[in-house]
C-alpha cells in the first residue's frame, strides 16, 4: 500500500483536495504521464490531428446516440415512426439525430485520414506494430457497429442493405445458412434482426469499440508517437537534456492541446456546416430510399451501402466466374516466384506448391459469390499485417524513392474510384463490346488494392534511399 502524501495545513483548500484525491487515485500522475510530461516530437503536423478528432466524434456519437435511444422503438412496427417522431416531435430531435447520422460519416472520414497518416510515415513500424493492430481492430469494429446502425432506421435501405449483406454469409460452405440464420434471427431480416441489431449497436460494440481505444492509447503512449521524419525521439542514443527529456519533443500539453482545440475548431465549422445545411450530403449520408419505410415486397431499383462501404462493396461485386481464372493465375504465378526466387529449403517449395494446388483447386469448385466474401474481409485484414509487409530501410515517405510518393498515390486513387464505382449501379459508364466498363475497372483496382500489399515486401525496398537526418526536421513558427 503506498504512503499517504502529507501537506500543510496551511494549504488552498483546492490543493488539499487535490491532495485527498492524489492519495487515492493518480489523477496527477495520470495527467503529468499522459499530458504536461508527455513529450511529442516538435514537428507533428496537420496529418497528427485526425487521432484527436477521431476521439471527438466517438463522444459526439456516445452522446447523442444516449439521446436517441430514449426515444428509439427497436420493433419492425415502429422503428421507422419513431425515428419520425424524433425528428418531428422531440424537441431538438431532428437535430440529434442529424449529428449522429452527419457523426457517422465524419467518424469514416477522419479514422481514413488518420490511417493514411500511418500508412504514409511508417506509424505501424517497429516499436508500435500493436498500436496498428488496435487501430485496426478499432476500425473493423467500428464497421461492424456502422452496419448495424444503419439498419435501425428501418427505412428501404436499411432493410435490403441488411439483407444483402446478411445473404453474404450463407455464401460460405457447410456453416453458410446456419451462420446467416443465426445473425438474422429469424429466417429473413425482421423484428429478430432489428431487436439483435439494435443490442449490439447500442451495447457490446460500443463497449469493444471504447475498450480497444483505451488500449490503443496506452500502447501509443507506452512506445511515444511517431513523427513525420520517421525519428526516434525518445531513443537511448537520441539527444536529450538534463532532465532525461527529449531535445526534439515538446510536452504534449499545453503545446498539442492548443494545436488539437484549433483543429477541433475548425472541424466543428465544417461538421455544423453539414448538420445544418445538407445533412443528407446529397444522398450519400442519408439516401433518399432510406425516407421510406422498409417493403419487404418492394425492391428498390439499386441496392448499395453507405458510401464508407462502397470501396468494400466493389470488391465484392468484382469477383465474377470470369475473375476467378484470374486469381488463380494470380495464385500460381506467386507460387511461381516464391519457388524459383525465394531461398526456401525443398520441404517448404514443395509445401509452396501443394498449397497453391489446393487453393487453385478450392477457387474453380465453390462458387464466386463466397470468393467475393472473401476478398471483401481480405481487404480489412491484410492491413492488420502491414508492419510485417514494409521491408523499406526508412519510415517516413519524406525520405523514400520518389516513385514511391505516385504508387501511394495510385493507392488512394483506386481506393477512391472503387469507392465510387461501389455507389453506382452496374452499367454506369457503359457497356463496349459486350463489357461492363465499370466492372472492369472494378475488377481491375481490386487486383491493384491487394497488389499494393502483397507486392510490398518487394518495392518497398526497391530505389534510392535519402538520408534520414539525425534529428527531427523542424522549423519554428
Amino acid at each position: 500500500m503506498a504512503e499517504f502524501k502529507e501537506i500543510s495545513p496551511n494549504a488552498p483548500a483546492g490543493e488539499k483536495l487535490l491532495n485527498w484525491v492524489d492519495n487515492r487515485f493518480p489523477a496527477s500522475k495520470l495527467y503529468k504521464d499522459h499530458l504536461s510530461e508527455y513529450y511529442a516530437s516538435k514537428n507533428l503536423n496537420i496529418w497528427y490531428v485526425f487521432g484527436a478528432l477521431s476521439l471527438l466524434v466517438l463522444v459526439i456519437q456516445i452522446v447523442t446516440g444516449i439521446f436517441l435511444t430514449m426515444h428509439y422503438k427497436p420493433d419492425a412496427a415502429l422503428a421507422f415512426a419513431s425515428v419520425e417522431y424524433i425528428m418531428r416531435d422531440v424537441s431538438w430531435g431532428w437535430l440529434i439525430r442529424y449529428m449522429h447520422s452527419t457523426g457517422a460519416s465524419a467518424f469514416f472520414v477522419v479514422v481514413y485520414l488518420h490511417m493514411f497518416r500511418g500508412l504514409m510515415y511508417g506509424s505501424y513500424r517497429k516499436p508500435r506494430e500493436l498500436v496498428w493492430i488496435f487501430g485496426c481492430a478499432i476500425f473493423l469494429v467500428l464497421m461492424a457497429e456502422a452496419f448495424m446502425g444503419y439498419l435501425l432506421p428501418w427505412g428501404q435501405m436499411s432493410y435490403w442493405g441488411a439483407q444483402v449483406i446478411v445473404n453474404l454469409f450463407s455464401a460460405i460452405p457447410v456453416i453458410g445458412p446456419d451462420l446467416a440464420l443465426l445473425i438474422r434471427g429469424d429466417f429473413v431480416v425482421g423484428d429478430a434482426t432489428l431487436n439483435r441489431f439494435f443490442s449490439f449497436h447500442v451495447i457490446a460494440m460500443p463497449l469493444v469499440l471504447l475498450g480497444l481505444v483505451v488500449a490503443h492509447i496506452i500502447a501509443l503512449h507506452e512506445v511515444g508517437s511517431n513523427n513525420p521524419d520517421g525519428i526516434e525521439i525518445k531513443a537511448p542514443d537520441a539527444p536529450k537534456d538534463a532532465k532525461g527529456n527529449p531535445l526534439d519533443g515538446i510536452p504534449f500539453h499545453p503545446y498539442y492541446t492548443v494545436h488539437d482545440i484549433l483543429s477541433v475548431s475548425v472541424f466543428l465549422m465544417a461538421f455544423t456546416a453539414i448538420v445544418f445545411f445538407a445533412p443528407e450530403m446529397g444522398g450519400y449520408f442519408l439516401e433518399y430510399n432510406n425516407f421510406i419505410p422498409a417493403d419487404p415486397l418492394t425492391t428498390p431499383l439499386h441496392i448499395a451501402p453507405v458510401w464508407y462501404f462502397t470501396p468494400y462493396y466493389s470488391m465484392l461485386r468484382a469477383i465474377t466466374d470470369e475473375m476467378m481464372f484470374v486469381l488463380v493465375a494470380c495464385v500460381i504465378i506467386g507460387a511461381v516466384l516464391a519457388v524459383a526466387k525465394g531461398n526456401l529449403p525443398s520441404f517448404l517449395k514443395a509445401g509452396v506448391v501443394g498449397v497453391a494446388v489446393l487453393i487453385c483447386a478450392l477457387m474453380l469448385s465453390i462458387d464466386a459469390k463466397f470468393w467475393g466474401v472473401v476478398v471483401m474481409g481480405g481487404a480489412v485484414i491484410i492491413m492488420f499485417f502491414l508492419p510485417w509487409l514494409d521491408y523499406s530501410p526508412v519510415r517516413s515517405i519524406r525520405y523514400r524513392p520518389d516513385w514511391h510518393k505516385y504508387i501511394y498515390a495510385a493507392f488512394v486513387f483506386m481506393f477512391v474510384v472503387l469507392g465510387y464505382l461501389g455507389v453506382k449501379a452496374p452499367g454506369v459508364w457503359g457497356i463496349i463490346a459486350g463489357q461492363d466498363i465499370a466492372e472492369r475497372v472494378s475488377q481491375l483496382f481490386t487486383l491493384g488494392y491487394f497488389g499494393f500489399f502483397l507486392l510490398m515486401p518487394w518495392w518497398s525496398k526497391l530505389g534510392t534511399f535519402k538520408q534520414v537526418p539525425d534529428r527531427v526536421t523542424f522549423t519554428p513558427h
